[in-house]
């Protein structure tokens, strides 16, 4: 009993009750139906002081769900910067991967969580690791990035941490032949020359950045600002004020990102990104929204609201928002798996075991979408 309150009280930010629960001995270990424990429950919640008092206690940061998900690559893939340091002081395996084969460098560079990808870069996360796909973190930055100022920075990242770009996926691409087709030219320079070159004030915004020097960065920023309004000012006024939590203000800058004479879409990116970190879900959403409707090419909103979608356990609406990416792109079985993991959250077994053959149709040697076809099947039968 007392496993199962302590459960709920870390899903709901109780930090008394998990306390006293701790001090009765409750068990870190136990798990819910989907073999979640505690921690992963406060790590989604994005909850430091529980996650903090429940690693003290012993529980695993590497203990992974029904799903192949630990509590030490969630908080990467969700952005969670302080949390995913956190955990590696408390024996988080930076190797560890998820069911798609992905340490927590993959999802983190797809997402666009800069600060992310810094700590697992510095902590020793393989850099070119590749997931099940055949994708490295690289790969991922750019095929599901847009080349804007963030991915870009990304992957300068990874870059400097020695990452391939000319390694190839299962299609025979590598990200610089991704970067090419998608014209992220911000990007194709990035690989095209032997020095990660860029301009001294980006160069000193990045090092405030790195070194979590946000105050002093924006202080920065303003002066440039005084010189000349340029948009990588506001995407970087944004970025510092975020990691200063200073959410409100951050989404201030970023709108002004938008609507700017110097300004682009991608801000609206980021501005959807501040609203999910604040857990206002419905303006987040609402964001992307307006993205999809103005973007000549909504692609990357979309996905990015079906991964919000999913993150807020609102899987019907991210099944919706796949089928409208696989009318453009019927080839992409990182869609298509997206789906069936989807579908088999809301139990519809049989439809993802379609949608796995299908992906083993494309991709006929990949176990991957094999295993996940098989076990769709299995639950098929057990629940006929």
């Amino acid at each position: 009993m007392s496993g199962s309150l302590l459960i709920e009280a870390s899903a709901t930010g109780n930090q008394d009750l998990v306390v006293d629960l701790l001090s009765k001995g409750a068990d870190v270990l136990v798990q819910d139906e989907s073999g979640q424990t505690a921690l992963m429950h406060a790590v989604l919640a994005n909850d430091f002081t529980v996650s903090r008092f429940l690693l003290e206690a012993g529980s695993d940061p590497n203990h992974k769900n029904a799903n192949g998900l630990s509590p030490f690559i969630a908080a990467g893939a969700n952005g969670f910067s302080e949390l995913l340091d956190l955990m590696l002081s408390y024996g988080a395996d930076v190797t560890i991967v998820n069911r798609f084969g992905g340490t927590a460098l993959l999802p983190s560079s797809e997402k666009g969580y800069l600060k992310t990808v810094q700590i697992c870069l510095e902590q020793g996360v393989p850099v070119n690791h590749m997931n099940r796909l055949g994708w490295s973190a690289l790969h991922e930055a750019v095929i599901l990035g847009d080349g804007g100022y963030l991915y870009t920075l990304i992957a300068k990242l990874l870059l400097e941490a020695g990452a391939d770009a000319d390694v190839k996926d299962r299609s025979g691409l590598s990200p610089a032949d991704y970067a090419k087709i998608l014209s992220q030219s911000q990007i194709e320079q990035l690989f095209e020359s032997d020095v990660l070159r860029d301009s001294s004030e980006t160069s000193q915004f990045l090092s405030f950045f790195k070194e979590g020097k946000y105050e002093e960065g924006l202080a920065h920023v303003e002066r440039a600002f005084a010189n000349e309004e340029k948009g990588e000012l506001y995407f970087w006024e944004g970025l510092f004020l975020q990691e200063l939590k200073q959410f409100d203000r951050a989404i201030v800058a970023f709108t002004k990102g938008i609507t700017s004479e110097v300004g682009s879409e991608q801000f609206y990116f980021y501005v959807a990104n501040c609203f999910r970190m604040i857990k206002r879900q419905e303006e987040a959403l609402e964001i992307l929204n307006q993205a999809i409707a103005v973007s000549a090419a909504p692609t990357f909103y979309l996905y990015h609201k079906s991964n919000y979608l999913r993150e807020f356990d609102r899987h019907s609406e991210a099944i919706a928002a796949i089928e409208q990416l696989l009318e453009s792109s019927p080839e992409r079985t990182d869609y298509l798996f997206h789906q069936a993991n989807s579908l088999t959250t809301i139990g519809a077994y049989e439809k993802a075991a379609k949608a796995m053959e299908l992906a083993t149709s494309l991709d006929p040697g990949n176990e991957l979408f094999v295993e996940h076809r098989s076990q769709s099947l299995e639950k098929v039968t057990a629940h006929s």
